[in-house]
C-alpha cells in the first residue's frame, strides 16, 4: 500500500467512525424519548381508569335520582 492509499483508508475510517458516533447519539435520543412517552402513556392510562371509575360511580349514584327514565327498549 502506498501513502496515498493509507491516507484515503484512514479518512474513510474516520468518516465511518464519525457517522457511527452520530448514529449512537441519535439512537440514545430516540430511546430517551421512547422512555418518556411510555411514562406519559402509563400516567394517562391510570388517569383514564380513575376517571372511568368516577364516572361509573357517579352514574350509579345518579340513576336512583332520575325521575321518568325511559325504559331500556327505547
Amino acid at each position: 500500500m502506498n501513502v496515498q492509499s493509507i491516507k484515503e483508508t484512514d479518512d474513510r475510517i474516520t468518516a465511518i467512525e464519525m457517522k457511527l458516533a452520530y448514529m449512537e447519539d441519535f439512537v440514545n435520543q430516540i430511546q430517551n424519548v421512547a422512555v418518556e412517552q411510555t411514562k406519559t402513556i402509563d400516567k394517562l392510562q391510570k388517569e383514564i381508569k380513575l376517571m372511568s371509575d368516577k364516572i361509573r360511580e357517579l352514574s350509579d349514584t345518579a340513576e336512583g335520582d332520575i325521575p321518568n327514565r325511559k325504559p331500556p327498549h327505547y
